[in-house]
């Protein structure tokens, strides 16, 4: 099958080659990648089924992965040329490039690509009419014609490529890679070979009417190269004329297949007609027909082509290499770059926490320092709410005892006590503002001292055992029991004073 797909002998030798080191290596990635350097055309895809064979089971997996997923099978989807946003398809190729036409681009979540077309997909029908001989410009139209446009394709995974009239046809694979690891896939540029067979299959059609004869001989081929080959052709005759040379094999002559008739059969059939219309390989036993010189000058060639393709194998894993290089680096400066978002955001954070507690703090101050205070109740008041005085019936003295539950303490009844003069110098001198300071400054330190105060009791309490604490609780209640007590015994003599009669 290599013999029937591959005609140039260094791509032969290469081929073989790159078999050779894969069995050394065992790395199929690589394998893979060389060997899309020969298989540069959809006609020869099928070696890469004849190759499954030579490939050892426990990898065959991979390389059903790794090579193109080329279908036989005919897939026809329906789209709709006035939807909005169009087709969501661009196609290359008509029979102008001599090939098919090819599906090179999708829109991502447009039409197309909901149906499951894929790049590299070659239509077949559209409309159910063949396109096999229609130019790029008639398929257009065609697709034009009707609002629901049936497509049949079927997937190749190769698309043609043509940057100018004069630059030969060149094929591309879609997931086109060579690597020296099994990681990643991307598009290498430069691994796009020159495609097409340089032996291909042409028809002739040449009249002997009016002339000697076609002026060229044919010869029978060796056991190993069977066939009719033109061994001769004199210049400027009739064949000369109509571009036949020397290894052409003849594969048909007015519909007589040549492919297994001998020598004196196929003068016969030639001789048999005037008019003769001959099919030919170009080239296809050139090597059968050269001196010894010609020998050494193709093996040379041949040799220079294979060390080209070496070269460009060489420069493609060196720029996969880059490629793989660049992307870590890009990788790496997304992930740095990620990670000093994150840490500039929890510092804003942080600050954000910090900014918000000071102004909870300064408006707190704020609010101790200027907001209105509630005056103050008044000593009778909270007095009469707490402990009302007994009544008395009769007035014998002029001070009464009062027990708020801590320590008695004497009030004397009637007028409230002026202020002394001082005080109220003070107070005259000091204005609305100074008192809030003092006052503020006081309340500091009161604050101060309850939290040393709060801190020695924590102290004293983590340095007393246990026994000692049920002894404090005891003597609280004692206290308690005490003050009860005394409560008690105040409210009775008020009472037996405020009964006795008045002296």
């Amino acid at each position: 099958q290599v013999n029937l797909l591959i005609d140039n002998e260094a791509e032969k030798d290469y081929l073989y080659d790159v078999l050779r080191m894969y069995h050394q290596s065992m790395n199929l990635p690589v394998l893979v990648g060389d060997l899309k350097l020969v298989i540069n055309e959809p006609s020869r895809l099928p070696l890469f089924d004849a190759i499954r064979p030579l490939i050892p089971l426990k990898h065959q997996v991979e390389y059903d992965q790794l090579t193109p997923k080329r279908s036989r099978k005919l897939k026809e989807v329906r789209l709709d040329r006035l939807h909005p946003e169009g087709l969501g398809i661009s196609v290359r190729g008509g029979v102008e490039f001599n090939c098919g036409l090819f599906i090179s681009q999708l829109v991502k979540g447009g039409q197309a690509d909901t149906v499951g077309l894929q790049v590299g997909d070659e239509i077949v029908r559209i409309n159910g009419y063949s396109i096999s001989s229609c130019t790029h410009e008639e398929v257009i139209n065609l697709i034009r014609t009707k609002k629901i446009v049936s497509i049949k394709v079927r997937h190749i995974g190769m698309i043609p490529v043509k940057s100018s009239a004069d630059e030969p046809l060149k094929w591309q694979y879609v997931d086109q890679f060579v690597s020296d690891s099994g990681e990643g896939k991307g598009s290498v540029a430069g691994l796009a070979s020159t495609g097409g067979k340089q032996n291909k299959e042409k028809k002739v059609f040449i009249s002997l009417i009016g002339t000697k004869g076609m002026g060229c001989s044919i010869s029978s081929g060796p056991t190993q190269k069977p066939g009719i080959f033109i061994s001769n052709v004199k210049p400027g005759s009739l064949s000369a004329e109509v571009g036949l040379e020397v290894g052409d094999q003849i594969v048909e002559v007015n519909g007589v297949d040549f492919s297994n008739v001998d020598h004196k059969e196929a003068v016969r059939v030639l001789k048999s007609s005037r008019t003769l219309t001959i099919s030919v390989v170009a080239g296809a036993g050139k090597e059968l027909f050269m001196t010894e010189e010609e020998r050494q000058r193709e093996a040379r060639l041949r040799e220079q082509e294979r060390q080209e393709l070496m070269h460009q194998k060489r420069l493609a894993l060196e720029t996969n290499k880059i490629i793989k290089e660049q992307q870590e680096k890009e990788r790496l400066r997304k992930l740095e770059i990620s990670q000093k978002a994150a840490e500039e955001e929890e510092r804003y954070r942080r600050e954000i926490e910090q900014i918000t507690a000071e102004e909870e703090k300064f408006k707190k101050e704020w609010e101790e320092d200027w907001r209105p205070k509630e005056p103050p109740k008044s000593l009778k008041t909270v007095t009469a709410e707490v402990h009302s005085a007994p009544r008395s019936k009769h007035k014998t003295f002029g001070w009464f005892y009062r027990y708020e539950g801590k320590f008695p303490t004497i009030r004397k009844k009637g007028k409230e006590r002026k202020k002394s003069k001082s005080d109220s110098l003070c107070e005259q001198k000091k204005n609305k503002k100074e008192m809030e300071f003092e006052q503020r400054l006081a309340k500091e330190k009161e604050g101060m001292l309850e939290k040393e105060k709060q801190l020695k009791i924590n102290r004293l309490v983590q340095e007393v055992s246990e026994t000692e604490r049920e002894d404090l609780e005891e003597s609280e209640k004692v206290q308690h029991w005490v003050e009860r007590l005394c409560q008690t015994r105040l409210e009775q003599i008020s009472s037996v004073e405020n009964e006795s009669p008045e002296v």
